[in-house]
């Protein structure tokens, strides 16, 4: 089991490096990133690893990492591949691609729980095992139809002490009953006057089952844009017109 756990982290220091492949910039500036971003906002981030290009394959998503935002100045949670559980500034993703996916409808005490909840988890590992079965398809690259795809994703060890970034947030999000991508399940209906009705019921999905690219398109979380979020006047850009400068 040492061996193991001496290798998977060798191997996650190499995942963690960053891919020879070209990444798209940040589309906003660093501080009106701050300026929008909110405790318990979900920030994506297009990752340049090795491990990134991975997930963003399996997931078919620009997206291939997500931290919560665990206070008001715009510090994050994190399960980085090699440091595990920690908190990191803002700063940290200012040059990478990002999104601000809000959840809607909170109480601020419903906010300070999922917070509460992930940084509890500061500390904890990264699920080496989420590693080698993620590793096998950048070594040798094979087909993978879509549908099975979320199930490869899920493929961690189940072992509470360890953590992947979607799923640390998905479960914080659970623990107040905030739905992310519920799946509907039908029931027979209780009520005396429709005996033929079913009932449509929401079932959380499984916390490993959840990636980045979740929170980006799930229907409970609000898509902040910073650069609109605040006083955008489209009528401020300075263009150059059609063959000015040319001759």
């Amino acid at each position: 089991m040492r061996v193991l756990e001496i290798f998977g982290r060798g191997l996650a220091r190499f995942l963690s490096q960053p891919s020879k492949r070209e990444i798209r910039v940040a589309t906003c500036t660093p501080d009106t990133l701050a300026a929008s971003i909110r405790k318990g906002d979900v920030l994506l981030v297009e990752g340049s690893s090795r491990f990134s290009t991975v997930v963003k394959y399996l997931t078919q998503s620009t997206w291939s990492h997500a931290v919560l935002c665990v206070a008001e100045d715009g510090s994050l949670l994190e399960a980085d591949v090699v440091a595990g559980v920690r908190r990191v500034p803002l700063s940290t993703f200012a040059d990478l691609h990002t999104r601000i996916c809000r959840p809607v409808g909170l109480r601020s005490d419903e906010i300070d729980a999922i917070v509460a909840y992930a940084l509890s988890r500061i500390g904890h590992q990264y699920d080496l095992k989420n590693i080698f079965d993620l590793a096998r398809y950048l070594v040798q690259p094979v087909f993978i139809p879509v549908r099975w795809r979320r199930r490869l994703l899920a493929l961690g060890s189940g072992d509470p002490t360890r953590a992947i970034c979607s799923s640390l947030i998905a479960q914080a999000f659970h623990a107040v009953h905030y739905p992310i991508l519920p799946e509907s399940v039908f029931s027979q209906s209780q009520h005396p006057d429709c005996v033929d009705c079913l009932d449509e019921l929401l079932h959380i999905r499984h916390h490993s089952l959840f990636t980045p690219r979740d929170f980006d398109i799930s229907p409970y979380f609000q898509i902040v844009k910073p650069t609109l979020d605040g006083s955008f006047d489209p009528h401020a850009f300075a263009w150059v017109e059609e063959g000015e400068g040319e001759g």
